[in-house]
């Protein structure tokens, strides 16, 4: 897999693209809401189906996340579809993602379902859901073995205009700041930019959850408008630079896996002939097993030789207690709705075979 080449400027092909989106749809301006916007034209049969889709990754990390996938359905897929690719905010900001693409302003969005403001029961588990995994390996075992696949799959069947496709694993959350943590007592009064279910848990302790377009994140670092990063692990942290700027390494990690999916606007999925459409979950399916490859070595290999950031460590037995914490935040979250109950009991459940399993499962 590339990187993306860094001599090329890929943020000017794509303004032009943007600025032809938003003149095409009539608009005089980004910021007209999504509703507004005209569903997106396909193509006739002598010509190549037209797709557009957004990542809520930036370029640096969009390059390992998602452009190999799509690079390998374009090619695969032999003149038929072509999808085209946009990372965080160029079309509509990260956050309206879920409306753009109900309203077809745009045909698909890879994301989790929290960062795009799903209105699905089950979308606070998406992103970072404190202590549900250990490992990046759990999540699908979660989606495919444990019935989170069908429950996904129920919810979204209820919204109108919005397929949800396939979920998979990206890295760990760690926290990446300026100023040292040791302790949970270094964690207050913290601004961190990180995923909303993450952020809303950590804030017990007094971290101050920030949201900010992903673009901006490395300069709200440099100006202090931000403390540091819980929204990654060492990979994501190197390769987009943030370990550039932040110094230290928060050791203990919040889950074990970040929970992503492919979503699809209902109308664009019906026009797409059923070949394409198994072409395109072949393809998410690779993508899949890229990331869990590029994550887990570069997890191993950056905490052991990456010189950037100094690693730091909060005591275990005060660690136990943000652990246990998230006992009560998972009955608070199953309280929520039967759905969103159904979801935390099947956790419960895993979670108790992995630590009767044992060696290799769960080690502590």
């Amino acid at each position: 897999m590339k990187k993306t080449d860094k001599t090329t400027k890929p943020e000017t092909a794509v303004s032009k693209d943007r600025r032809g989106f938003i003149k095409a749809a009539g608009l005089a301006g980004a910021g007209v809401a999504a509703s507004s916007l005209a569903a997106p034209a396909v193509h006739a049969q002598s010509g190549p189906i037209k797709w557009r889709l957004q990542t809520y990754s930036g370029a640096p990390l969009g390059a390992h996340v998602i452009k190999p996938q799509i690079e390998a359905f374009n090619k695969a897929a032999n003149g038929e579809m072509e999808i085209e690719l946009y990372y965080a905010d160029q079309l509509v900001p990260t956050a309206e993602l879920f409306r753009a693409l109900q309203s077809g302003v745009i045909d698909a969005v890879q994301s989790d379902d929290a960062t795009m403001a799903s209105p699905a029961d089950v979308a606070v588990f998406g992103g970072y859901f404190p202590f549900s995994t250990r490992y990046s390996l759990d999540l699908p075992v979660l989606f495919d073995r444990y019935g989170l696949n069908e429950i996904w799959a129920e919810a979204y069947g209820e919204i109108e205009g919005v397929e949800w496709i396939s979920a998979g694993a990206w890295d760990p959350l760690h926290i990446f700041t300026k100023d040292p943590i040791r302790s949970l007592a270094d964690m207050k009064g913290k601004r961190v930019f990180g995923v909303p279910t993450a952020g809303r848990f950590l804030s017990r302790y007094g971290l101050i959850p920030v949201t900010v377009p992903w673009d901006d994140v490395e300069v709200a670092l440099q100006t202090g408008q931000l403390d540091g990063v819980a929204w990654c692990g060492f990979t994501e942290c190197y390769e987009v630079g943030w370990a550039d700027i932040c110094n230290y390494a928060l050791l203990n990690n919040v889950t074990g896996a970040w929970c992503g999916s492919y979503f699809a606007n209902t109308d664009s999925w019906a026009k797409v002939p059923d070949h394409l459409k198994e072409l395109f979950k072949i393809t998410i399916d690779q993508s899949h097993y890229y990331r869990q490859v590029w994550y887990w070595g570069g997890e191993a290999e950056l905490r052991v030789n990456g010189d950037k950031m100094e690693l730091t460590t909060i005591p275990a037995a005060e660690w136990d207690t943000v652990v246990n914490d998230a006992k009560s935040f998972w009955d608070e979250i199953a309280s929520s709705s039967p759905r969103a109950g159904r979801v935390v009991e099947i956790f419960k459940k895993y979670n108790a075979v992995m630590e009767k399993a044992g060696v290799p499962y769960r080690y502590s």
